[in-house]
């Protein structure tokens, strides 16, 4: 059965099952194993998980930015990071402009990177479960949102060192988001404020380093 046409039976089982219950590696481990489409997008993530799919989708988007990688990878995956975390701040639906909606990869490709990265995440998911529910649902839902928006305009900047912290900061939040744990949100506010200071500081350094130059300059 393909995704893009689930039967009324899928969709009423999907709509019976309790939001905290429904766990990213069940969902991407779904997903890679439909052999009824030769291709995964990231619209297939957004159509399944719905409301839920900004934990997700922040995680899939900013992850790649924890690790070194090559120039121009953060402002790439960086720009769709804007869109969901202003959508999260402004507590909107979730949503991607088409030209990245439709970005796909072959199923047999995705199974095999879900096949990877699942252990890790089961083991991250043993970690997470709904706990200090007032930070992890809306209005403070909107604060973390306008955080992640933060620290997606840093990540995209040209900035040294200025990618990998708060991409880490993201990737808490979204996991946070997702289990409804606000423990993990806590964690992601002292990344964030971390993360900013740091960037902060390298770029107060550039700063007195071309004053200071320009002063040797002038003299």
């Amino acid at each position: 059965m393909s995704l893009d046409t689930p039967s009324n039976e899928a969709a009423g089982s999907e709509a019976e099952l309790d939001e905290a219950a429904v766990r990213l590696s069940d969902v991407l481990n779904g997903i890679a194993n439909d052999e009824g489409r030769e291709r995964v997008g990231v619209g297939d993530l957004l159509g399944v998980m719905k409301e839920r799919a900004f934990g997700p989708l922040m995680l899939i988007f900013a992850l790649p930015n924890v690790l070194p990688t090559p120039p121009g990878t953060s402002a790439v995956l960086g720009a769709p990071l804007i869109f969901l975390t202003l959508q999260l701040a402004l507590g909107r639906d979730p949503w991607l402009p088409r030209v990245i909606a439709n970005r796909s990869i072959a199923r047999k490709d995705f199974a095999a990177l879900v096949g990877r990265a699942t252990p890790w995440l089961a083991r991250a998911e043993g970690l997470l479960r709904p706990r200090f529910g007032v930070l992890a649902h809306p209005p403070s839902e909107y604060v973390v949102g306008v955080l992640c928006f933060v620290l997606a305009v840093v990540l995209v900047l040209p900035i040294p060192l200025g990618n990998m912290l708060p991409a880490l900061a993201i990737c808490v939040f979204a996991l946070g988001i997702l289990e409804r744990d606000g423990l993990w949100i806590l964690a992601g506010i002292a990344l964030a404020i971390g993360s900013l200071v740091v960037v902060s500081g390298v770029i107060w350094a550039f700063v007195k380093a071309g004053l200071y130059l320009l002063h040797s300059l002038l003299m």
